[in-house]
């Protein structure tokens, strides 16, 4: 039997046997991407794809209920004790499924697709959390999350909070006279930078924190070509701690396409951990951040500590 055909089978396996309903639980309901009602009767074991999605799940207090996550999951520590079904894009079913969930959330953009479509039709529970970059997205994720793990007003108390972190963040952005223009980096490869452009989580908390994205003019994650960055004259450069943490400023302003912009001159590189492209909790404060690190000279006020906001992981603030 080759070994493609047994894992078809062992899937089969898990699909059928993996979730049995209580006949005597009262299901919620939500609606599926594709229009499907789904019905969710038990969530003693979840696993949560999406760094967003684990968050908000333990911010609701229902971490002790997750039994799995992907890798872009860090925050908060306990996750670190949670076994890992792998990165949220190269996903498989059988990995998902052999840790016995009862409901599945995963963030909009998991893979691959035809792993998604399994698990889509399988008897397990599966919700997709809808993606987005800005403070409605963020909201709209925790109501979905709150309504499926019936914690209502939990996340009512949560979304007030964190409207409220989003006011405050406007009247941060409101001091800022005049905005500074600043390019993300999301990966060096021979010497060309991956830059973020509109359409893109980072243009998205660049909005927030009162930051124009010199890369607007095109969409999503492109290698940047030299004339292009030098013409749209960035002031700073932002780049991931994960990713880039040994590119210093030294090093990534003798590159091609940084030489000669204001950034460069001005010696201004402001790293920044993958959390901050989450569009989860934390996101305001995140915004928040990075703009008191492109406006230093603002002495921006912090925003107040929530309980989802804890720097004890996930590389700190």
């Amino acid at each position: 039997m080759s070994a493609m055909k047994k894992s078809r089978i062992l899937i089969c396996f898990l699909l059928a046997f993996a979730w049995l309903p209580s006949a005597a639980a009262e299901p919620r309901t939500v609606s599926g991407r594709d229009g499907r009602t789904i019905e969710i009767h038990d969530t003693s074991r979840i696993v949560t794809i999406g760094g967003a999605v684990t968050e908000i799940v333990f911010a609701l207090g229902h971490g002790g209920d997750v039994i799995a996550v992907d890798q872009t999951s860090t925050y908060p520590a306990a996750v670190k004790s949670k076994p890992n079904v792998g990165y949220m894009r190269a996903l498989s079913a059988e990995g998902v499924i052999s840790v016995a969930p009862t409901l599945i959330l995963a963030t909009e953009g998991s893979g691959p697709p035809d792993v998604i479509d399994i698990l889509s039709g399988a008897a397990i529970p599966f919700v997709v959390v809808p993606e987005g970059y800005d403070e409605q997205a963020v909201l709209r994720k925790i109501e979905l999350i709150a309504h499926v793990l019936d914690e209502e007003e939990r996340g009512k108390a949560m979304t007030d909070a964190i409207t409220e972190d989003f006011r405050a963040l406007q009247e941060i952005r409101d001091r800022i006279e005049k905005k500074r223009k600043a390019v993300f980096v999301f990966a060096v490869g021979g010497g060309t930078p991956t830059v973020g452009g509109s359409e893109t989580s980072v243009d998205g908390v660049f909005a927030l924190g009162g930051i124009d994205n010199a890369m607007k003019a095109m969409s999503g994650y492109k290698p940047a070509v030299g004339e292009a960055v030098l013409a749209a004259a960035p002031d700073v450069v932002v780049t991931m701690i994960e990713r880039n943490h040994g590119l210093d400023a030294e090093t990534m302003f003798a590159l091609p396409a940084f030489t000669g912009t204001p950034a460069a001159r001005a010696r201004r590189l402001v790293p920044i951990s993958s959390y901050y492209l989450n569009f989860g909790p934390r996101t305001a404060h995140a915004a928040r951040d990075l703009a008191a690190s492109v406006y230093p000279e603002l002495n921006l006020p912090a925003l107040p500590a929530r309980a989802w906001t804890s720097v004890e992981d996930a590389g700190g603030k």
